[in-house]
């Protein structure tokens, strides 16, 4: 009788730690999900900037602005990424978007905006 009883205790435990192990996993690979999103948010908002200092000086254009943002996406590891810069008669606006990175896909699309106004030359 007391064998058994050890036998179904013994049970209970390895079931317990199944649980436990992927609840575990699970937590683990959430933490690192939202690492890399956060990442992936910085890397836009960094490309979104980098266009802007890019369109906004005398002699910038919107081209190597997109240029400038493109290569700083890609090179920070978002996928899929769309650029759009418009240039008015005061201000450059950058919009980044691209997806990072997913162990499950549930953060969705990321999107980044930067804006500054235009460098102008005024008489003093």
């Amino acid at each position: 009788m007391r064998a058994r009883a050890r036998d179904e205790r013994g049970l209970s435990e390895s079931t317990q730690w199944a649980v436990l192990f992927s609840l575990l996993m699970l937590l683990t690979l959430g933490i690192i999900q939202a690492g890399i999103h956060l990442h992936g948010r910085n890397v836009a908002q960094r490309a979104a900037t980098a266009a802007v200092d890019a369109a906004r000086g005398s002699f910038g254009t919107v081209a190597e602005a997109q240029q400038v943002a493109h290569g700083i996406a890609q090179s920070g590891g978002l996928q899929g990424v769309t650029i759009r810069i418009s240039r008015g008669a005061t201000t450059v606006t950058a919009d980044v978007s691209g997806n990072a990175p997913a162990i499950l896909d549930i953060a969705g699309r990321i999107h980044e905006t930067a804006s500054a106004p235009l460098e102008r030359v005024s008489q003093p």
